[in-house]
C-alpha cells in the first residue's frame, strides 16, 4: 500500500514516463516539437498535487486496491491542471507561473532569441500566445490519454469517464464565467460565487474525489457523501487562494504580489469589498483596480480597502465555516478505511490553512 507522502513522487514519475513516450512520438513528426514537450515537462514539475491527492484518497475511500494503477490515473488530473493554467495565463496576460515565466512568455522569449540570431522571423508575442494555446490543448488531450491508458479495466474507466468529462466541461464553463466577470467591470457576488464553484471547487476537490472513487467502484451513496465534503472544501480552498493572490508572499505563491489586483480579478473578496466599502473607498477602488501599471503604494492602498471593508475577515470566516462543513460531512461519510478518512481530514487542512 502506498504511503500518503509517496503521492507527489509517484505522480511525478507517472508524468515523466508518459512524457518520455510522447517525446518519442512527436520526434517522428519533427525536432521542433521538442520545445513543446520540454515546456510540458517543466509545467508538470512541482505544484501542490492536490488534485491527484484527492483522486487517490477518493479511490482509497471506495476501498480501491492500491495494487491497481491509481497513481497514473490520478496524474492525469495534474496534466489537466497544467492545461488550464497555461490557457488561464494567456487570457490573463500573466508573466509568471510558479516562479518561472508563464508558457506564452517562455515561447515568446524563444522566438525573440531566434529572431535576433537570424535577423528575421515572425512576431514573438504572437508566436508565444499561439504556442501556449497549442501546449494547453496538447496537455488537455494528454490528460485524457493518461487516464484511458492508466491500466484500469473498461468498466472502471467507464464509471470514471462521466466525472472526467464533467470536470472538463465545468472548468471551461467556470473559466468563461470568469472571463465574463472581468469583461463586465462590475462586482457581482452571485457570479463570483458561481466562478468559485465551477472554476475551483468542483475542479480541485469534488470531481477528483469522484474520479478516484469511481475507479474504486464506489456506489452513489459514497459519491454523494464525497460531494458534501468536497464542494465546501473546494470553495474554501479557492477563497484562500484569492486571499493569497492579493496578500501572499511571492516566494510561496510563485506570482508577483498583488497580481490579482493588477489583473482586475472579480472574486468573492473584491465583490464583498465593493458591497461594503465607503463611498470614498469605492471611488479609490474603481480608480485603481484592474490597472496593470499599479505601483507598490497603490497595491497597498487597495489592500487596505479590502481590509477596512472587512472583506478579508468575511473571506476568513467563510473559509472557517466551509471547512467545518466539509469536516462534518466527512464524519458522516460511509468510509470504512480510517486511513483514507484521516487522509481526507489532513487534505482539508492542507488545502485551506496556507498562511498569508
Amino acid at each position: 500500500m502506498y504511503a500518503e507522502a509517496d503521492i507527489p513522487t509517484d505522480v511525478q514519475r507517472a508524468l515523466t514516463s508518459f512524457l518520455d513516450i510522447q517525446q518519442e512520438r512527436l520526434a517522428e513528426i519533427g525536432p521542433e516539437l521538442a520545445e513543446l514537450v520540454q515546456a510540458a515537462r517543466d509545467a508538470t514539475s512541482g505544484g501542490k498535487r492536490l488534485r491527484p491527492s484527492f483522486c487517490y484518497s477518493g479511490f482509497r475511500a471506495a476501498g480501491g486496491d492500491t495494487d491497481q494503477p491509481i497513481l497514473k490515473a490520478a496524474a492525469s488530473l495534474e496534466m489537466l491542471h497544467v492545461s488550464a493554467l497555461v490557457h488561464d495565463d494567456v487570457m490573463d496576460s500573466s508573466d509568471v507561473r510558479r516562479g518561472a515565466p508563464a508558457a506564452h512568455r517562455r515561447f515568446e522569449a524563444l522566438q525573440r532569441a531566434r529572431t535576433e540570431a537570424s535577423g528575421r522571423g515572425g512576431d514573438p508575442v504572437g508566436f508565444g500566445v499561439g504556442a501556449a494555446i497549442l501546449l494547453g490543448d496538447l496537455c488537455l488531450i494528454w490528460a485524457d490519454e493518461m487516464l484511458h491508458t492508466s491500466g484500469f479495466d473498461a468498466a472502471a474507466l467507464a464509471r470514471s469517464s462521466k466525472f472526467f468529462d464533467a470536470v472538463r466541461v465545468e472548468v471551461t464553463a467556470g473559466q468563461y464565467l470568469d472571463l465574463v466577470a472581468q469583461a463586465s467591470g462590475e462586482a457581482d457576488m452571485d457570479r463570483a460565487l458561481r466562478v468559485l464553484r465551477y472554476k475551483a471547487a468542483t475542479y480541485t476537490v469534488e470531481r477528483p474525489l469522484h474520479i478516484g472513487a469511481a475507479l474504486g467502484g464506489a456506489g452513489q451513496h459514497l459519491i454523494d457523501a464525497l460531494s458534501s465534503y468536497g464542494l465546501p472544501l473546494g470553495e474554501a480552498f479557492q477563497l484562500r487562494d484569492d486571499l493569497l493572490g492579493v496578500f501572499g508572499d511571492p516566494t510561496v505563491t510563485g506570482k508577483p504580489a498583488g497580481d490579482d489586483l493588477r489583473e482586475g480579478k472579480r472574486t468573492v473578496l473584491t465583490a464583498y469589498a465593493v458591497d461594503h466599502a465607503s463611498e470614498v473607498q469605492l471611488g479609490e477602488f474603481d480608480r485603481l483596480f484592474g490597472r496593470p501599471d499599479l505601483d507598490d503604494d497603490e497595491v497597498q492602498l487597495l489592500r487596505e480597502i479590502l481590509q477596512d471593508s472587512r472583506a478579508v475577515q468575511a473571506c476568513e470566516d467563510l473559509i472557517t465555516d466551509k471547512t467545518e462543513d466539509a469536516l462534518a460531512a466527512l464524519d458522516r461519510a460511509p468510509i470504512d478505511d480510517e486511513t483514507a478518512r484521516k487522509a481526507l481530514a489532513d487534505l482539508a487542512v492542507a488545502a485551506t490553512s496556507r498562511h498569508l
